[in-house]
């Protein structure tokens, strides 16, 4: 599952909003029907996991963590404390939590923006502009698909 797209849409009075109808039919298909959000870890957004594509991650970082190292067990603790288990109503609307929104900085306009397996939400304002320069962009994509393909 590869979602694709950049929709604008606004959040309720309680912070619900609806999905939009293109992410929707795609969780659908795959017969995906929990999602869960947390915060990005990277930049100011939050990021929004069908149920498959959440298990993968864990299970990824799951591998890597120690249960006897406290260091790596924070980390885990970390990744896991900023999430939250969401299942669409009937309508295609999910609530985001009052943290969260204040996590983003999400008042009332938000940018869904498809990322692969996952979807990321934005403050509407924060993406008026580009993420990167258009020339930065084409050099830091030439660095990245120029080298060899690393190991993990």
């Amino acid at each position: 599952m590869r979602f694709l797209g950049n929709i604008e849409a606004k959040t309720d009075a309680k912070g619900r909003v609806f999905l939009p109808a293109v992410f929707r039919k795609q969780l659908q298909t795959a017969g995906e029907e929990q999602l869960v959000l947390r915060t990005d870890i990277y930049g100011k957004c939050l990021v929004l996991y069908p149920e498959s594509a959440w298990n993968r991650r864990l299970d990824e970082i799951s591998a890597k963590v120690s249960e006897w190292n406290e260091e790596e067990q924070m980390v885990l603790r970390a990744f896991m404390a900023e999430a939250e288990v969401l299942v669409l109503d009937g309508n295609g609307r999910f609530l985001i939590s009052k943290r969260l929104l204040q996590a983003a900085g999400i008042n009332q306009s938000v940018r869904f923006i498809g990322m692969n397996d996952t979807i990321e939400i934005w403050a509407a304002e924060k993406t008026e502009q580009p993420f990167l320069p258009q020339a930065e962009f084409a050099a830091r994509l030439k660095d990245i698909m120029s080298r060899q393909q690393e190991q993990y």
